[in-house]
């Protein structure tokens, strides 16, 4: 028979903030949410396996496009969100503290690029529709059902269409566009 208390899960709850590498732009300044569910089992002594599914946002925000004498005005948002499938080891240092560190797997829902007017109409959609990305992170255990998470990820492979073009000029040039997430998150153990 299985045991049933190696086996966890819950929901998951909080916010991402987010830039993508090689857009130009600079900082964690898109704000999103994040929003899932989780299980886990314990696997060794002190190590538990993690799957997720989470809706997430991410992108970046041009900070700067109102101000039309700045040198990146001209620079559009980039909205996305994906379904994101995240695979964890969990290293349990202590009664209050798990270490973390995976894989994830994202699917697109949507992805555009905006300015001051709104989406920037397109016929194509701009972005790929998967992201996979390492990530690593911490869990404070604040209650036996309650957990506080802190999480940093980022892609491995570029996220836009462009990027694959080898006629661009921009993929020589710049290498690509990757997602960065930093999150913040309430875990709910059931």
């Amino acid at each position: 028979p299985i045991n049933a208390q190696n086996f966890g899960g819950g929901l998951v709850l909080g916010l991402s903030s987010s830039q993508v590498n090689g857009d130009d732009l600079g900082g964690f300044n898109k704000a999103g949410i994040l929003m899932g569910i989780f299980t886990n089992k314990l696997i060794y002594s002190s190590i538990n396996f993690q799957i997720e599914m989470n809706f997430i946002m991410k992108g970046s925000d041009n900070k700067n496009m109102t101000k039309i004498e700045h040198k990146d005005y001209n620079r559009p948002d980039i909205t996305l969100s994906y379904i994101e499938i995240p695979l964890l080891l969990q290293y349990q240092q202590n009664n209050l503290l798990d270490i973390e560190s995976g894989i994830l797997f994202g699917y697109l829902i949507n992805g555009y690029y905006n300015d001051l007017n709104g989406k920037l109409n397109s016929d194509i959609n701009p972005f790929i529709n998967y992201d996979i990305g390492l990530l690593v992170g911490l869990t404070y255990k604040y209650s036996e059902k309650i957990y506080f998470n802190t999480r940093i990820s980022n892609s491995i492979i570029p996220i836009g269409k462009e990027d694959y073009e080898e006629t661009s000029s921009y993929v020589a040039s710049k290498k690509g566009k990757y997602n960065s997430v930093l999150s913040l998150s309430i875990k709910y153990n059931i």
